[in-house]
């Protein structure tokens, strides 16, 4: 048996070390998945982590981190949403719930998934910046595997962030700290931490720097762009593979910038995405919008894992992360969200705005009118709101989406 566990870490690592020669996502998404899935052989503990979370510590820690939602998205991708979230349902988990939460649960039951499902959890990890939803999600996947959960309560940032609030959630990541060293039985080193806090906030920044390239006109990529791109500052933060892949990303873009190299043939209309993608169906809407020679230049969804760079204090992570992951997009009160759409209106020369509906993520989207009434009277550009769910394709008609698209962009162009 020890022979055979040998013989498989070898095979393993090689394949690892060869796909680490190349910094193509899938590659370096194949490694990550190759890694989580052999944790356990090479000794090396696995934490669910929601996505908002705090995953420094656990990378400081050579603790693997792994996201069910990001699982979820690739299950949305592959349209295997509705299938999973009818299994969750069959086992009364209501349809009104999270699709990334149904989609989790059930995919633990059956090891499915377009990856045979995701690695046992020695741990959870929740933080409640992103909804509360996945405080009872977590919850209930902690019964399921029968391990200990740690919780990070981030309070709701209406429209400030005091001193109370730093100190409360500061000594949650002490706490916190202290729960990654009672499963490891291993101190955390404040060297390590303070390095890979560094290459997260160099990695956030190049990411941004990403995301800005489309400031120019024609844009070099696309949101629909930035949604794949986005896989690695979410799943690896933290880590120099982060920083090389936005570094390679950022000279190609500034190459298209250089060249007038634009993400569709005909760019003539900007626009703004908000919400999460609609996984199952993001390349037919690519197409769609590109027929109208319209590029989507930016999101709010993609620009949230860049937006507390100006809370982090490189020289201070640990401290600067209270602030930096109880701030962010999802954590702030809807007239906030309001100006920092509008900043992105301005910002980017959006000619409208492409709303995405989401039936599933309801923190994200019950303040949409808002923001759109808002935005319409203060910058008078049409605005768009698509009904459908991010992996859920059951919510999704196409026939509905392509009408109202095309009447939206008739819009636009009559506005000259």
């Amino acid at each position: 048996m020890r022979e055979l566990v040998i013989f498989f870490l070898v095979k393993i690592r090689k394949l690892i070390l060869r796909l680490k020669k190349h910094r193509k996502m899938k590659d370096i998404m194949t490694v990550y998945y190759m890694e989580a899935k052999s944790a356990r052989v090479a000794r090396k503990k696995v934490a669910w982590i929601t996505s908002g979370g705090p995953v420094e510590p656990l990378i400081a820690m050579d603790i693997m981190p792994v996201y069910p939602e990001n699982h979820g998205a690739m299950i949305g991708a592959s349209k295997m949403g509705a299938k999973f979230c009818e299994i969750a349902e069959e086992m009364s988990y209501s349809n009104d719930l999270c699709s990334y939460a149904r989609a989790d649960i059930a995919c633990a039951t059956v090891n499915g998934g377009p990856i045979g499902g995701l690695p046992r959890p020695d741990m959870l990890v929740c933080c409640n910046n992103i909804c509360g939803t996945v405080l009872k999600w977590y919850e209930a996947q902690a019964r399921y595997f029968n391990v200990p959960l740690f919780i990070l309560d981030t309070p709701f940032c209406h429209t400030s962030f005091d001193e109370g609030v730093r100190r409360y959630v500061r000594r949650q990541l002490d706490e916190y700290i202290v729960f990654l060293e009672g499963i490891t039985g291993k101190k955390m080193s404040a060297t390590k931490m303070a390095h890979v806090g560094r290459l997260s906030l160099a990695g956030q920044k190049l990411w941004r720097d990403v995301l800005e390239t489309t400031t120019h006109r024609p844009a070099p990529m696309s949101a629909f762009d930035a949604f794949y791109h986005l896989a690695l500052i979410v799943t690896l933060r933290g880590t120099k593979e982060v920083v090389e892949y936005y570094e390679d990303i950022l000279t190609e873009m500034k190459h298209r910038v250089a060249n007038g190299i634009g993400a569709i043939p005909n760019e003539r209309y900007r626009l703004l995405w908000d919400n999460l993608p609609i996984w199952h169906n993001v390349r037919w809407l690519s197409r769609k919008f590109a027929s109208h020679d319209a590029c989507l230049v930016a999101d709010t969804y993609t620009s949230a894992w860049c937006g507390a760079i100006k809370y982090i204090n490189e020289d201070n992570f640990l401290d600067s992360m209270a602030e930096a992951y109880t701030r962010i997009y999802l954590n702030i009160g809807v007239d906030e969200m309001a100006r920092m759409v509008l900043a992105m209106v301005d910002k980017y020369g959006a000619d409208g705005i492409v709303m995405h509906s989401n039936r599933s993520c309801k923190p994200y989207s019950f303040g949409q009118y808002d923001i759109k009434r808002i935005v319409e009277l203060k910058r008078g550009i049409p605005v768009l709101l698509l009904e459908s769910d991010m992996i859920d394709e059951r919510t999704f008609s196409r026939a509905q989406a392509e009408t109202r698209i095309d009447a939206f962009m008739e819009i636009i162009k009559g506005r000259g």
